[in-house]
């Protein structure tokens, strides 16, 4: 057994999840994103297993998991007992981070919209703005500078996620771009506990480009160590 508490190395330190199915919009940059995460988790000692299969979602096969990642999926993407094993696993402690169209998912099931925190309304075209981060003390934002400037698309949402008890880790600032429809608030990351497990989302990663920065991948990172309960 190895020492410390820590992993043999052959034995990773924890496993996620990449869930990317769609049945709406597909995004192109799905295995951009797949293949960043697989990267992060070499580089930083986590398993990383990707599909499409809604069947990973019952409960002996979600237990292995610390983490599940909706990545870019859209649309109704699981069916009741799917939904309940998933609902029962984030009981259970579980972990989700949601990526960009994760908030375009699911969208009569309200347990899941609560867990993301915000459904997506509308969005104009790709450009460059200004992400205000707000919250420089969660993993996920600490090597983030206050004034962000990237690309990408920018979702409006249905409803502000701070109606859901949700922690603003960023917000967009409307004025740097065109399209924006939330005013001087509009959340764009975030994070919270939620019925049991630990719930992180971000707007961001519409575009290939956006997996190949390096701020926004360690976004991503801190985004699943947090979800793993692996970060103070």
């Amino acid at each position: 057994m190895p020492g410390n508490g820590q992993p043999a190395d052959d034995e990773p330190a924890f496993r996620v999840l990449v869930f990317s199915r769609t049945a709406g919009y597909r995004h192109d940059s799905i295995p951009d994103g797949i293949a960043a995460i697989q990267e992060l988790g070499a580089a930083h000692g986590f398993q990383v297993t990707a599909t499409e299969d809604p069947a990973y979602f019952q409960p002996d096969s979600l237990a292995k998991f610390a983490v599940v990642v909706f990545l870019n999926t859209s649309g109704d993407v699981l069916d009741a007992l799917q939904q309940e094993a998933f609902r029962a696993y984030i009981q259970n402690g579980g972990g989700f981070v949601g990526v960009h169209a994760a908030s375009d998912t699911e969208y009569d099931w309200s347990w899941y919209g609560n867990l993301v925190g915000a459904y997506f309304k509308n969005h104009p075209h790709i450009q460059e703005a200004v992400v205000r981060v707000v919250d420089r003390t969660h993993p996920s934002t600490k090597e983030l500078p206050e004034a962000w400037t990237r690309t990408d698309e920018w979702y409006n949402f249905r409803e502000n996620p701070r109606t859901k008890g949700v922690q603003v880790l960023a917000v967009l600032d409307e004025t740097t771009y065109e399209g924006g429809e939330m005013g001087e608030d509009h959340p764009i990351s975030w994070y919270h506990l939620y019925d049991g497990g630990r719930a992180w989302y971000t707007a961001m990663g519409h575009t290939k480009e956006s997996y190949a920065e390096p701020l926004f991948r360690q976004h991503l990172l801190g985004g699943i160590l947090w979800a793993a309960g692996r970060t103070q």
